[in-house]
């Protein structure tokens, strides 16, 4: 069965990285998000927590890269990463310090 994802669920955590941070300045935000969600759901998500209107969403899914130590090999998590771009004259304020 199915579990329902909520708009808290959505949203795990903002990306802070040399790119995304200037990409902020063109109103646009990375945020690491729920592996089950599509553009929708997302768009829906960050209008709904930030109190914004979202012009564009884009969506990636990265895959593992193999890592090693010593002779353990594996492979790292694979995640969905979300890229989002606001509207004319909205930002979201919780991030803007981080920028």
């Amino acid at each position: 069965m199915k579990e329902k994802v909520t708009y808290f669920d959505v949203i795990i955590r903002p990306l802070i990285t040399e790119k995304s941070t200037s990409l902020g300045e063109n109103r646009t935000y990375v945020f690491e998000v729920d592996k089950r969600v599509n553009k929708s759901k997302v768009k829906e998500a960050i209008e709904k927590t930030f109190n914004v209107k979202v012009e564009k969403v884009n969506i990636i899914n990265v895959k593992p890269k193999p890592k090693r130590q010593g002779i353990f090999e594996g492979k790292s998590r694979s995640w969905k990463k979300a890229i989002v771009k606001l509207r004319e004259g909205y930002t979201i304020q919780q991030l803007e310090g981080l920028h």
